[in-house]
């Protein structure tokens, strides 16, 4: 570092950083001055992320130009720099980090809005104490629209207040809808909390009596009140229940293993157990997956096939152990094996464990062995044929899988031992051949647990092990010192020399577990003075009946975790977990999620504006000509005083004078006028969205007499221009003194489609509609029910031979997209068709409206798919105007791809012939672009009017398909339907 010298920066040249060295302490460091350098800006940045915390020094030194990037016109360069500002741990710059997420937050970039969001989590582990600053604005940041903001607000929301739910009433419809566009692990985070959620606000769908049609029949004979007191009132699912379950069916096909296990776990939690089984297959389909991936989704499945074997019994192949799985792997596919075993399956099962056991993995084996107990004690019908099995195994040369044989063999007698002395018996001649400790330790229990079925081997066994006792495990020893008691006390005339033996030599052990243990076995069956009562109870100590063990699964009691969370995959609770809480016995209010949807009115505010400051001049105009006339009337009265001689025809000659003289001078009412229409068809192009608040602060300030009275004296087509910009700067002086910062956007004129395709697609056949069939056209216009919707035209038939009475849709469909009905038809005839008009508005996602069709007796349930064409309308611009908002849409906000042609010269007709990709844009085609080959399209959403803009560039081969929008979703999709489009056409 001491070698790099200042260099001289040319201002010429400001593609280049002015590099300088100061010094701080013992370290050198490098402050650069980037004047227009983004890219450096952010490599710096992203040295600065990573090395923020171990230089914290050096990094305060930063702050003032970090505090001037979030300034910057990139948003990129705003948004490192609010990251690099809240990596520095510094409890004395929390102010400063607290003003940067405030003004972030109201970014109008959506990935600086994400960046603050995920600074909030900094701010709030560095001081917790700025809880409720950030609680307020990750409020204002939940009601974001944007897909990018959602998933990485709701993970600041988990961190800082996931108690907070009162914050996801207002917005849970909303992140509902957006789920589907929200990128994938904002998905997981939003799944986890609204599974949360919906656990406090709806009631439980698991209920025995849950009944899923509101239509349930009524007993014929029972009373009322009976009926009241033996039928509780019946399960109809919340309609934002089953909206949560509807958006997050179709991400079980997602790529993310993370989105699939989070819908997976959802349904596991809140759907009806009818409705369980859709879940099946996408997790069978992760099991192809790495084996990381693989040992979470089977720990889960483990746990789901203990209550519901149903689920998975039609794939239980896929459960089958391969030879190239892990140790791990091959455990919990035994688990779910024999979670699964039934009657009917249990032999197919067992053939497979049979080949498990010859496995080359001993463990394996081992764990193969305990599943075949488990299924001969779940199973009663296979005990007999398990234990001959196990029997059979006993002569393995595998030590491991001989002792875990004896200890299966030893929980299967305890169930029916009488039945199978001879099994005992068998154990006893193979003990000298068993090493293991713990196989000869359970055999030494069986024997002394059922000495009398065995009576004659027993005290042979207890001889053995007395010769070898100072040489065995101290497991075994202790089974030694328990057979001998009970020997002793069931056939004392063979075994006291050899219990006494036995006490003496574990008297003197080592291990002080087998001295207690030898003492207290002396005391109770050798009666003496200093035995008290309790050696008379010896009998019924040592010989009392065992229960019988229970073999069970080991994830049998993992379900009091929430599926797919650290705690479920560890069998404890892990920090920072959040336990689902029970289902409400009474639902709370559903209302609280109840938004009221303010459309904004698009309209041209120069003529509202001017005609209300129209009317205000025509109130003054008329109270100054009320006062000229009360002057006049004085003054004529002080004349008449005066001049009582005037004669008559000299006031009649006064009076016409006076009335020609007014007809001359043009009325001041009609100058106001005539000026105010000069200045709206100036300006009548220019269309603003400004919420009502705005609107009135602007006639606030409009109606002052200054502006009055300079529109009375000077109406010259210069003046009028300074008018139209005096009204522009009244607009944003409105703007500024409103509390809220509202963003005055600029509407570009629509125009109508190019092409409007006469095809129609099926919303209902006839089939499924009991003769009503139904078929939707998108009709590319302006809808007249909302500027924020998609139009739509319905063509409804009735192919019976009877009328159809009462066609409407539900209103229960409105819980998803904002729906504008059609009004009800009374009426439709035999073989008769109607068309009908709609709205929808998609909220700028292809996301399905789901509603009902119905009739008098019947109810359908219909679906409406859009294209991402569908969700646009086309907009007239100049080509100065689609490169100048080109270049504010780059970034992430920009989409390209290359696609190669054949032959050049044809795709100039593909782009401009070609609209099956449902793009009905205005083609902008000008002599210059022709020579240059290049094609724009530009278009807007129809629900929030973002622009989209479309441009083809022809470089022979190659075509360079962009296109920029802030939806960045619908930029990608689109991206994908134009190339598809441009492919599938021929020449």
């Amino acid at each position: 570092m001491k070698g790099i010298q200042p260099s001289v920066h040319d201002k010429s040249e400001p593609l280049y950083p002015r590099w300088s060295l100061s010094a701080h302490g013992s370290n050198w460091c490098v402050m650069v001055t980037l004047d227009g350098c983004a890219t450096l800006k952010k490599l710096v940045y992203v040295y600065l992320v990573r090395y923020a915390e171990e230089q914290q020094d050096l990094a305060l030194l930063s702050i003032s130009t970090f505090q001037r990037a979030l300034k910057d016109p990139n948003q990129l360069i705003r948004a490192s720099a609010l990251r690099v500002l809240s990596s520095i741990r510094v409890p004395i710059i929390v102010p400063i980090m607290m003003l940067a997420i405030k003004e972030a937050a109201t970014d109008l970039s959506p990935y600086v809005r994400k960046t603050a969001a995920h600074a909030i989590q900094k701010l709030y582990s560095l001081d917790p104490d700025q809880k409720e600053h950030l609680i307020e604005v990750i409020e204002k940041l939940l009601k974001d629209k944007s897909t990018l903001v959602a998933g990485s607000v709701v993970m600041a929301f988990e961190e800082v207040c996931p108690d907070r739910i009162d914050l996801i009433h207002k917005n849970y419809r909303k992140l509902c809808n957006l789920l589907v566009d929200v990128e994938e692990w904002g998905q997981v985070v939003i799944i986890h909390m609204l599974t949360r959620y919906a656990r406090t606000q709806f009631v439980s769908p698991w209920r025995e009596d849950a009944v899923f049609d509101e239509n349930s029949e009524k007993a014929f004979y029972d009373s009322e009140e009976e009926r009241r007191v033996d039928q509780s009132k019946p399960y109809i699912m919340d309609p934002d229940h089953r909206l949560l379950l509807r958006n997050t069916k179709p991400l079980l096909q997602s790529r993310n293993t993370a989105v699939v296990m989070a819908v997976s776990q959802l349904y596991w939690h809140l759907a009806p157990k009818h409705e369980l089984s859709i879940i099946t297959k996408s997790l069978v389909r992760l099991l192809r997956s790495h084996r990381e991936v693989q040992y979470i989704v089977l720990q889960n499945i483990a746990t789901m096939s203990i209550q519901r074997k149903g689920m998975f019994e039609p794939f239980m192949k896929s459960f089958y152990v391969r030879s190239t799985d892990a140790t791990h792997i091959k455990t919990l596919k035994l688990e779910i094996l024999t979670n699964l075993a039934n009657e009917a399956s249990i032999s197919t099962i067992l053939r497979e464990f049979q080949t498990y056991v010859k496995s080359q993995d001993k463990a394996f084996a081992a764990a193969t062995i305990q599943a075949i107990g488990c299924c001969a004690t779940n199973i009663s019908e296979v005990t007999d044929t398990c234990l001959n099995g196990l029997v059979l195994l006993l002569s393995n040369r595998d030590e491991t899988v001989v002792a875990e044989s004896v200890v299966v063999i030893k929980k299967l007698l305890q169930t029916q031992p009488s039945q199978h002395s001879d099994i005992i018996k068998h154990m006893a001649k193979l003990f000298d051949n068993i090493t293991v400790p713990m196989a000869r330790a359970s055999i030494l229990w069986l024997m002394g647990e059922y000495c009398e079925h065995v009576p004659k081997i027993a005290p042979d066994v207890l001889r053995k092990m007395a010769k070898t006792f100072t040489d065995e495990e101290d497991i075994v020893k202790l089974q030694i010192v328990n057979l001998a008691a009970k020997l002793y006390l069931t056939n004392s005339k063979q075994t006291k020399l050899l219990t006494q033996y036995i006490l003496n030599l574990g008297k003197y052990d080592q291990n002080y577990d087998i001295r207690d243990r030898t003492r207290f076995i002396r005391q109770l069956i050798v009666p003496n003075e200093k035995s008290g009562a309790l050696s008379k109870y010896a009998r019924r100590i040592l010989m009392a009946p065992k229960p019988a063990p229970v073999l069970q699964s080991a994830f049998k009691d993992r379900d009091r975790f929430q599926l797919g969370t650290l705690s479920h995959t560890l069998n404890s609770q892990a920090s920072g977990y959040l336990e689902l809480s029970d289902w409400p016995a009474v639902a709370p209010d559903q209302s609280v999620r109840n938004v009221e949807v303010v459309e904004p009115v698009r309209l041209p505010y120069l003529r509202l504006v001017l005609n209300c400051f129209c009317v205000h001049v025509e109130s003054v105009s008329e109270s100054e000509s009320k006062e000229n006339s009360d002057d006049s009337n004085k003054s004529s009265s002080s004349q008449s005083e005066k001049s009582s001689s005037e004669s008559d025809s000299e006031k009649k000659k006064k009076t016409l004078k006076n009335k020609k003289l007014q007809q001359q001078k043009p009325d001041s009412k009609d100058r106001i006028r005539s000026t105010c229409l000069r200045i709206m068809q100036h300006n009548y192009s220019l269309n603003y969205y400004l919420p009502p608040q705005i609107i009135q602060k602007t006639l606030n300030i409009m109606t002052k007499y200054i502006l009055i009275h300079i529109v009375l004296s000077i109406s010259t087509p210069f003046f009028v221009n300074c008018m139209c910009s005096l009204l522009h700067l009244c607009v944003f002086l409105a703007c500024q003194f409103d509390a809220v910062s509202w963003p005055v956007h600029v509407s570009l004129q629509a125009s109508s489609p190019v092409f409007v395709p006469e095809t129609s697609h099926e919303l209902l056949h006839r089939m499924t509609g009991k003769g009503l069939s139904a078929q939707y056209r998108f009709t590319r216009q302006p809808c007249i029910y909302g500027n924020s919707m998609v139009s739509l035209q319905l063509t409804l038939s009735n192919s019976t031979d009877q009328a159809l009475e009462n066609i409407h849709i539900s209103e229960k469909s409105s819980t998803g997209q904002n729906i504008h009905r059609f009004n009800a038809i009374e009426r439709l005839e035999p073989q008769a068709s109607v068309t009908v008009s709609m709205g929808v508005d998609f909220n700028d996602s292809t996301q399905a409206a789901n509603f009902q069709l119905c009739t008098k007796e019947d109810e359908f349930s219909v679906s409406i798919q859009p294209a991402v064409g569908e969700l646009l309308l086309p907009i007239t611009m100049s080509e100065a105007d689609f490169t100048k908002e080109q270049g504010k849409l780059v970034g992430m906000n920009e989409s390209s791809v290359t696609y190669m042609f054949l032959n050049c010269s044809f795709i100039l007709f593909k782009v401009v012939a070609r609209h099956e990709a449902g793009m009905p844009m205005k083609h902008q085609l000008t002599s210059q672009s022709i020579f240059l080959c290049i094609s724009r399209f530009a278009g807007k959403t129809v629900s929030s009017g973002s622009l989209v803009l479309v441009s083809v560039a022809l470089k022979d081969p190659d075509a360079v398909i962009t296109i920029n929008t802030e939806k960045t979703v619908m930029g990608s999709m689109l991206l994908r339907q134009v190339k598809t489009a441009l492919t599938n056409s021929g020449p």
